[in-house]
């Protein structure tokens, strides 16, 4: 997700799955949730939609320009590092190459940026090459999976980066892009965004973003929903071929008036069209409590900075901030918080069309009480365990409902 405004980013908040062994068998029944979960969790693909880790080393870079985390090794901060994903059992993060809506008035900007992301974890693969390792396909995933190493997938946040030029869209195809996020927290070149404020510039999607959807199509690019406005959403899974995800988006019905959320309405449209709504782990995703909750702070955060004339990204404004929050504790979600928006999307669509987007590194400090980074996924799992999930149902939910669209998405290309 990000930063959605002016806030510091930390501040805001099937079958086609395959085991991680060919010869490990499922947990026996007697063992206790929590103990099925751990083994659940080490045996299934885990494949989380949203990862924020490529932005969280950008905004880290050392002055020889390289990271100053070494995620290949455990780490003070962040949500992410190889051992926590070794516990957790995570084994497929799409990272999100994340271009800020800053970027969209400077031509340019926004493709060399995710370049350069792309270009850094490429590289973090090459140096841990027993760690980690690139994932250009359904088949490369798995089969790094099998090798014991965790997948690199891509996902671009923000349609920005393709700038004004369709030849962008095979290009970041050929660099391993696998989802664009078609905007993020502004109105671009593509479509408009949830968070936009005021008058909708495009209604939905430019004529130019129904021509990139189009293209995403033709060279297998899944197209991700998350962050458009509910006109470009709709308009999205319409004009699409084949179905489309929403990367890191939860359930509107929890959070009335949240259209960052995905209403039952779009939910059932992605459904229709075989799409997979994969639920986002930010407390203000989840709960209306701790929705409330941004929204004051931003309140708070703004009228400060209005009132002394302040630069939004200034050091004043992120001290008032910390105190704030500091101050006012959030009301964090719980991991059965995560739980109950699975419930909903499995009751209003079934199961096929739910998944996992955490947005991890991505929400801070807002994660749910029981799933604060990656080691903790079996907790989720637990949960599930004991609101009567079976195995199969937790592998679609885990990894197979996603794959099954990614490689719908790649065989329709491949057809073309």
């Amino acid at each position: 997700m990000r930063s959605t405004s002016f806030l510091p980013g930390f501040l805001l908040l099937s079958a086609l799955a395959c085991t991680h062994s060919t010869h490990t068998q499922p947990a026996p029944p007697s063992m206790d949730p929590a103990e099925r979960g751990r083994a659940l969790a080490k045996r299934v693909i885990i494949a989380d939609g949203h990862v924020d880790v490529p932005y969280r080393l950008h905004e880290k870079l050392g002055p020889n320009g390289e990271p100053s985390e070494d995620i290949s090794l455990r780490t003070a901060g962040g949500d992410f590092d190889h051992p926590r994903a070794m516990e957790g059992g995570f084994d497929v993060a799409f990272m999100s190459i994340y271009i800020p809506a800053d970027l969209q008035t400077k031509p340019g900007a926004s493709k060399a940026l995710a370049d350069s992301l792309i270009d850094m974890m490429e590289k973090i693969a090459r140096q841990s090459p027993g760690k980690f390792s690139m994932a250009h396909s359904v088949e490369e995933a798995r089969r790094n999976t099998q090798e014991g190493k965790v997948s690199f997938a891509l996902g671009i946040e923000n349609g920005s980066a393709i700038e004004d030029s369709l030849q962008n869209v095979a290009h970041f195809h050929q660099r391993g892009v696998r989802y664009i996020t078609l905007t993020h927290s502004r109105d671009n070149q593509l479509s408009d965004a949830s968070f936009n404020t005021g008058k909708r510039t495009w209604n939905g999607l430019s004529p130019f973003g129904k021509q990139v959807v189009a293209e995403m199509n033709r060279v297998g690019i899944m197209v991700d929903v998350s962050h458009l406005s509910d006109d470009a959403i709709r308009q999205a899974v319409e004009s699409s071929q084949v179905p489309v995800i929403a990367s890191h988006s939860s359930c509107r019905h929890f959070t009335p008036g949240f259209e960052r959320n995905i209403s039952d309405e779009l939910i059932r449209a992605l459904a229709a069209k075989g799409g997979v709504v994969m639920i986002n782990f930010g407390s203000a995703f989840l709960t209306q409590a701790a929705n409330a909750y941004e929204l004051e702070v931003r309140k708070a955060v703004m009228a400060f900075t209005q009132e002394r004339g302040l630069a939004r990204d200034s050091a004043e404004v992120h001290a008032f901030a910390e105190t704030y929050l500091r101050e006012h504790p959030a009301p964090l979600a719980r991991v059965e918080d995560v739980a109950d928006h699975i419930d909903h999307v499995v009751k209003l669509v079934g199961i096929d069309h739910v998944g996992l987007g955490s947005d991890f590194d991505g929400v801070g400090p807002t994660l749910p009480i029981g799933l604060k980074d990656v080691s903790q996924y079996p907790n989720l799992f637990r949960v599930l365990i004991e609101r009567g999930y079976s195995e199969a149902d937790i592998e679609k939910i885990a990894s197979g409902n996603v794959f099954r669209v990614w490689r719908k998405v790649e065989s329709h290309a491949a057809g073309r």
